[in-house]
């Protein structure tokens, strides 16, 4: 009696939205034309994709609601899976169907793969780059705080310093001086004697 058999592994994670389902089978009899498809569901309710064979030629087709293509290798047929979104999360049979010559056959139902998408994070990369990013800019705004603040206490103090030069150096001397030729009429002795003559025009 001829028989299909087909075995699938249990479980597959998806973290890149890319799965390979590999469907192992095997056939004891003469066919010569194949069919093989992977449906999703516990009641296989949704063909996912499919691909035909012969001895000539290959064709196949996929679900317009999956990214899916089949490729048959020897004795396995390797389903590929692409775009995939975490609401497609579910469990995917293989089916094996020996189309030609007669009679009809295909495998028993298998225990089927569990292929679980994980939810793909929303730009990943973009807050691991934008953290240094942020501490850049804050960096760079206390430092430029920093330096508007030493240069106006810097000005500040320049501006102090030179004021206080300023009335140090405005300085008149106001030490009493007498007239040439009365050195001795009641002028101190230690009053030096005014020199007029630089005032005469």
């Amino acid at each position: 009696e001829n028989k299909i058999f087909v075995a699938q592994h249990p479980l597959l994670i998806v973290a890149n939205r890319t799965a390979t389902l590999v469907c192992n089978y095997t056939y004891n009899g003469t066919g010569k034309e194949f069919r093989a498809s992977l449906h999703k569901g516990t009641n296989s309710a949704v063909e996912v994709c499919f691909i035909l064979w012969n001895t000539t030629k290959i064709s196949s087709s996929s679900n317009k609601e999956f990214n899916c293509q089949g490729i048959h290798d020897k004795d396995k047929v390797i389903f590929n899976l692409w775009n995939m979104s975490a609401s497609q999360t579910d469990i995917y049979f293989c089916k094996i169907e020996a189309m030609y010559p007669p009679p009809y056959v295909y495998n028993e139902k298998s225990n089927g793969t569990v292929i679980h998408v994980k939810e793909t994070p929303i730009q990943t990369q973009e807050p691991q780059s934008a953290i240094p990013l942020w501490i850049m800019v804050a960096v760079a705004g206390v430092l430029a705080s920093y330096s508007m603040l030493i240069t106006a206490v810097s000005i500040n103090y320049w501006q102090k310093s030179k004021k206080n030069m300023y009335h140090q150096s405005d300085y008149m001397n106001m030490t009493p001086r007498h007239p040439p030729h009365q050195k001795n009429k009641g002028y101190p002795s230690y009053a030096p004697t005014r020199d007029y003559t630089a005032y005469r025009s």
